[in-house]
């Protein structure tokens, strides 16, 4: 366990090397952070109204309405859109960057908005499948049923690992890009693929470790003066923090993402990351295990 995790820090220390090269591919994952909280905040009233929450309180998806239905594809379309936006700009910058040029941040939008088609098309299949799985997770399925949904939804995120490295880099459909994702992972790394996601998991510990420091430390200050502006001020710390995180992991898996790319479909590798990283990206150990 202790070499997986030095392991998985040694990619986040490498990833970490192009966002120093190039700070400003963070922008993309705060632009998406906004845009994902602009469209829930605009969807409050017509979730509201649509009787969403009532009926998941109540007693699950299947009772909602086709109104509710509706409502519910459009806010996972929006969302879809501006995450997958965004992360085709981050890895269109990233993948210029693997490859020795310097981009700004404008050639990475410009990338995104010059595959806008392919990514709405595939935001549309993204949003359905999610809601699919979604509506199958909240209904009252047995334990087997919701480990089978839960490895379902494994399996499509392992096939779509390199969906948007593909849209921007082959210009094709969402559908061509589905297909040509999950050909180069098992291209690649054979039937072996397990989904070792080592930047999520350094990122999860890291960001536990912090709300438990934060929390022990600053709870303790707060309550023992009895103030309410230190309380708050440690509640305002805990989510800046955590918001900083994630906007850190999210930036370097975008560019892992695009490292794997590189050595998927061209066989190349940069000075950046080191080529037994992306190799072993979704191997198993020699032991069987992650």
């Amino acid at each position: 366990m202790f070499s997986r995790l030095s392991n998985s820090w040694e990619l986040v220390k490498e990833s970490a090397a192009v966002l120093r090269a190039d700070k400003e591919l963070i922008v993309y994952p705060i632009v998406s952070s906004i845009g994902t909280l602009v469209v829930t905040a605009t969807f409050i009233v017509p979730i509201f109204a649509s009787g969403l929450i009532d009926a998941v309180l109540s007693g699950g998806t299947d009772r909602i309405d086709l109104f509710g239905l509706a409502v519910m594809f459009v806010f996972y379309l929006a969302q879809y859109f501006i995450i997958l936006f965004a992360n085709s700009a981050l890895v269109g910058a990233a993948l210029i960057r693997l490859r020795g040029g310097d981009p700004t941040l404008a050639d990475g939008f410009r990338i995104a908005v010059t595959h806008l088609g392919a990514i709405i098309g595939y935001a549309l299949i993204a949003a359905t499948v999610g809601m699919i799985l979604r509506s199958l997770a909240q209904r009252r399925a047995s334990v087997l049923g919701r480990i089978a949904i839960s490895l379902i939804g494994m399996a499509w995120n392992l096939a779509t690992f390199l969906v948007v490295p593909v849209l921007v880099v082959e210009d094709v459909g969402p559908i061509e890009a589905i297909r040509r994702s999950a050909e180069l992972l098992k291209k690649t790394w054979g039937e072996q693929i397990v989904g070792n996601f080592g930047i999520g998991g350094v990122f999860g510990l890291l960001s536990f470790a912090y709300v438990v420091v934060i929390g022990v430390v600053l709870g303790y200050l707060a309550f023992t003066f009895n103030s309410l502006v230190l309380l708050l001020a440690l509640i305002g710390l805990v989510v800046v923090g955590l918001v900083i995180i994630g906007l850190v992991s999210s930036t370097l898996s975008g560019i892992f993402a695009a490292a794997v790319y590189r050595y998927a479909a061209e066989g190349a590798t940069d000075s950046y990351i080191r080529p037994e990283f992306v190799q072993n990206a979704f191997q198993l150990s020699k032991s069987g295990t992650l």
